[in-house]
This record gives structure tokens, sequence and C-alpha cells, in this order.
């Protein structure tokens, strides 16, 4: 078995998504940059024994004190962000990219009275339009080609041109009509020169009429049983699609700024920001910060914007996921900060909604959401952080023993109708799956009523496998705590419920928005600071059981709204299907008049009636809560 690095990462902690790593060693410098379509399975090839690892792997990895990553959404976006950062940083163990190689860009010379096209390896020509890079040339060669057939912009260079012209013959670009054949005037300047404006736009991604043009004739080819011209025209398109594919990696030269992405839990949240400078990625960085107690102190982007720029002075452009409250006074704040650090110019604040920092600030937000779930994941998986967190739990409650196992209860329902509930058991801190426990739940008419009855079932199942010879497993295991989610009403019904069976379980509840900790009866709230790990811990099981809980109603909530009709005589399952796909759920259907119900198609008169007398007709009084009694 490989032996582990101190600081290597866990493989769950790692995203599968594509990506872009970055080994660092002790004084935290880049000393190797890569790219992977699934990160995860690419950084554990790196950790694996000594012997079975690449030579220059294997001392790169010996050099390395920590690895980063940043989650892009596609595989080329991945290597366009791993070649800009090789160039940015001139990493020890990285071969490609180091000398003075690069990707090609197509080139589009529109400030000349006669635009060309061409390939390049190099920005710097005046005037001129850059597209790209792209990972291939060949690639790019083919497209290129494809496209001059319908954008025949001159593409030879400025002597083959001259030459044509003395000679007043095209070469066999022109006629072969790959070329206008501006040197020989089949064209006017002017008429060549709208084509090469016509080939910016398409290059920007403002006209697919080439593709269109090109699926038209795949699709004519197919029909008339040609398949393999239709699979060279279909090999055309996905080049071009290739070559429209948006890069937001990439930016334009004189973007300078600093975009930030959010992503929030209850009680945490994590940022993350790109430096762009110059048009390129200079840094990326991820960090988590609490949130605010309440919607009415500091935003978590003025969070941002406050503590954000610890690391330098902000750009010109600061693009964050929503404006703060008064952007004027943060736009000046940050400007007075810009100019401290001896840098001249005012600071924006602007939210990105289109273009290409639109797709930039897509991609920060994608990385805020990978940082906030693996710092939640590794804060779960630290035994000290739990241990502390059970302690805690039995400090504030007054318990007599921490609390080792914790099951924790949810109602569920749709506007009233069909309810249920879940139960969710936490041992140690770490859930245990195996015991969840889902309920469906019958004559409830609130959210205390629904939580007694879940409680009684459960403590009278307790009570029924103490009896027997089963192992203490699932429901025959006794809590050391019940969590239910809500406050004191509902830790209130909870506590009756146990009383009534004679069990002596401490009960608590935690209620959403300012999570408060009720106990039974109490007047006031138990307050748990917000950054405890008791709190943490309670908030996870509270979480836990309601995603349980709305998984479960909303998987019968659709067999339990179609069974209502069908207990309706002459009311089958397709005409059900036709009602709920008309009006929308059962309760719209039980509001729609005569009329309506008879325009329903395949529903006539008659069946109609009969669906309106049947919705219509007054429901069984309701069970109190006195004479409920709890069903197992």
């Amino acid at each position: 078995m490989p032996q582990r690095h101190p600081w290597q990462p866990r493989t769950a902690d790692i995203p599968s998504q594509p990506g872009v790593y970055r080994f660092l060693d002790a004084r935290g410098r880049v000393i190797y940059v890569g790219k992977a379509k699934a990160l995860r399975s690419r950084l554990t090839s790196y950790f694996q024994k000594p012997e079975a690892l690449h030579e220059r792997t294997r001392r790169m990895i010996g050099h390395a004190a920590s690895v980063d990553w940043t989650v892009v959404p596609t595989e080329r976006q991945a290597l366009q962000l791993e070649y800009s950062w090789i160039k940015e940083f001139q990493p020890e163990f990285n071969i490609r990219f180091r000398d003075d190689k690069a990707y090609p860009y197509l080139v589009l010379t529109l400030a000349e009275d006669v635009p060309r096209v061409f390939l390049a390896r190099r920005k710097g020509i005046k005037g001129a339009r850059y597209f790209g890079p792209f990972p291939n040339a060949g690639a790019l060669r083919d497209t290129l080609s494809t496209i001059l057939k319908a954008f025949p912009v001159r593409s030879c260079s400025s002597s083959a041109y001259a030459k044509a012209q003395r000679a007043q013959r095209p070469c066999l670009l022109g006629d072969i009509g790959k070329c206008a054949a501006p040197c020989v005037e089949r064209v006017t300047p002017q008429e060549h020169k709208a084509l090469a404006v016509s080939l910016a736009a398409f290059m920007s991604g403002h006209d697919d009429q080439v593709a269109a043009e090109l699926t038209s004739s795949m699709e004519a080819a197919a029909q008339a049983l040609e398949f393999e011209r239709a699979g060279r025209i279909r090999d055309r398109i996905e080049a071009i699609n290739t070559i429209l594919m948006k890069n937001t990696m990439v930016v334009s030269d004189d973007i300078d700024a600093d975009i930030f992405g959010l992503a929030s839990d209850t009680l945490v949240a994590a940022a993350h920001v790109f430096r762009v400078r110059g048009g390129r990625i200079r840094s990326a960085k991820g960090f988590v910060v609490d949130t605010p107690e309440d919607n009415e102190g500091i935003s978590l982007v003025e969070m941002l914007l406050r503590d954000g720029f610890e690391d330098g002075p902000p750009a010109r452009l600061v693009v964050v996921p929503e404006l703060p409250a008064l952007p004027g006074v943060w736009e000046k704040q940050l400007s007075d900060v810009r100019h401290e650090a001896g840098d001249k110019g005012l600071v924006k604040i602007r939210t990105a909604k289109r273009g290409e920092l639109a797709e930039l600030a897509q991609t920060v937000g994608l990385n805020a959401s990978q940082t906030l779930t693996s710092y939640l994941s590794q804060r779960t998986s630290d035994p000290s952080a739990r241990s502390r967190a059970l302690g805690e739990i039995q400090t504030a409650l007054g318990l007599e023993e921490a609390p080792l196992r914790m099951e924790c209860f949810d109602v569920s329902h749709l506007g009233g109708d069909n309810p249920v509930a879940s139960m969710v058991v936490f041992e140690d801190g770490l859930p245990r799956r195996e015991h969840y426990r889902r309920f469906a739940m019958v004559d409830v008419r609130d959210d205390t009523e629904a939580i007694y009855q879940v409680i009684a079932r459960r403590v009278q199942r307790l009570l029924a496998d103490s009896d027997t010879s089963e192992s203490a497993r699932g429901f025959s295991y006794p809590p050391g705590l019940i969590v239910v989610d809500g406050g004191l009403p509902q830790v209130n019904a909870a506590h009756r419920a146990l009383r009534e069976c004679g069990v002596d379980i401490p009960v608590c509840g935690l209620a959403k928005k300012l999570e408060e900790v009720w106990r039974p009866h109490e007047s006031f709230p138990v307050i748990l600071p917000r950054n405890s790990e008791a709190l943490f811990l309670l908030q996870r099981a509270r979480d836990e059981a309601h995603r349980v809980a709305i998984t479960y109603q909303r998987s019968t909530r659709k067999r339990t709204l179609r069974s209502e009709l069908l207990d309706i005589p002459g009311v089958g399952k397709s005409s059900a299907s036709r009602l709920l796909k008309h009006f929308g759920s059962v309760a719209k259907v039980k509001a729609a008049s005569l009329e309506d119900l008879v325009a329903v198609p395949g529903v006539g008169k008659i069946m109609a009636t009969t669906i309106y007398e049947s919705l219509q007709a007054p429901a069984s009084p309701p069970v109190t809560m006195g004479t409920a009694s709890p069903q197992q």
C-alpha cells in the first residue's frame, strides 16, 4: 500500500469534473501544472507506490508540499487555463509550453484595405483580430478550409497577392472558390472587406449560417444514401462547432478584473475569486466565511468586498454575484484602497449578465460550490471536531452523557396534502444511512400532530423490539437524543408523545432561520455560537432529515395524486393523467367548475359530472388530537 503524504487530499474531496491542478512546494511556488478531464481520477494516479511512477513524476511528488485545483466546465477550457498558467508560473517540472511555442490563433487583418486570414502563434499585428488560441493546428486548418467556402477571404501572403496582381491571374484558391480573388478584381476591395467582417462575426459566434447550410447538406446526402459524403460533412460540422466553442478561460487582453463567486450554506459560505490581469487569470483562490446572523446586517457580497483584497489592491473592475446595498460607497472605498497602493483609476462594481465575463463568473461560481463541498466534507470527517460537537451538545442541553446516537425527524407535505416524515440517524457524528426510516402519515392536521404521531410510532417500535431477541440495530437501538425540525410547538409535541409512551429520552428542536435550539416547555431557546461544532452537527442532521423527507414526499406525490382521482368511479389511468396534465394538481381539479372539466379533452359531460360530484362531496370530520392514537 503506498505511503500517504501529509498534504495529500482525501479522494472524496477531489471533484470529478474537468479542471486544472497545481502542485506547490514548501515555499508556495508552483512546480507543476496539469489539466484533467476528471480531476479525481488524474490526481489519485500520482499517489501510487513511488516505484510505479515515472522518475520525473516521482521527483515532483517528492518536492511537493500541497496541491490545489480549479474546476472548469469543459476539458477544452482546462487546456486553455493549463497553457496560461504554465506560461505564467514557468513550473520546474513542466516541459510543454515553457519554450517559445504556443497554440495557434486565427488572425484576420481587418485594418488592411484587402484583409487577409491566416494562422499564427503570436500576437502583435496592429489592427488585427485574433481568435483562439486553439489546441490543434491541423483541425484549425481543416476548419478554415471549410469556412473559406462560405467566406472566401484571401489567405495568401503579401508577395503572392502582389504576384497575382501583376499577372492578372488568380491562384488555385481563387479557381476553386475559396478566395474571392480581389487580386484580379473579381470583387471590389469594399466587397472583400465585407466578407472579412462577416467572417469575423462568424468567428465571434454571431453567425451560424455556415453550420446550418452544412447540416442541410448532410441531411440531403443521408437521404440520398450518400453516407460517406454525409460523414465527411458531419466531421466538418464538428470541426466548426469546436472552433466556435466558447472559451471562458481566454478573455480580451485589456480586461483587468477581480471576479467573485459565492456558494452558501445556512451557517457557512464559500467564496472563490479569479484575479484577471491583462486578459490572463493570474490567480485563483477559494476561502470560507461565516454567513451573517441575519439579513439586516452586512451581506455576503459586502463581506467579500471588505475582506477579499488582503493579498493585493482591487482591479478597476470588480464582478460580484449581486450588487451590494450601496454600490457607490463601496466603489469609493475600494478606489481609495487602490490609490493607497499607488494604482490610479476608479473601481467599478458590477454584475456580469452576458459575454465573456459572465461565462468566467459562472466558472468562478462552480469553484465556490466545490470549495464549500470540500470544506463541509473535511469538517465532517474530522474526528476531533465530531467529538467536540457531541461534548458541546451535552453541555448546552444539560445531558447526562454525550448523545452518541442522535435521531432527527422532519415532516414534509404538499400544501397540507400527502404528509410524510423521515428519521435519520447520526452515530458518533456520522450518518448511518442503513438506519434511516420513512413514514407515511395519516389523519394529521398540522406539523405538530405529525411530529406527535411519528415520535409515538418510533417509540412503540423501540419498546416492541426491546422484548425480542432482535439485535440492537435500527429501530431497536435507543437514541441518546431526539432532534425535531421545528421550534417549541414541535418539541412539545414530541415530548408529549415520549411521556405518554413512558419513555425518558432527551428531545430538542432546531428552528430554521435563526438556528435556535429549543427544549420542551422552555420559555427561551438555547443559543449556540454560529461557528460551534455543536450547531454544525445539529444543522447537518436537520438538513439531512429534510432532504430524506422531501425526497420521499416527491416520490409518492405523483402516485398519490393519481390514486385520488382513480378512486372516482369511471376514471381510469388515462383520464387521471389527462386531468393532471390539464390542471396541474388535484387541488385545481377540485376547484374547477363543471364547464372546466367538460373542456378537458377526452372527458365527456357524464364523466365530468361524476368527477365534479365526487370531489365536491363533504369530507369526513377530522380526527382530533385527543382521539388520535399513535399507529405503527
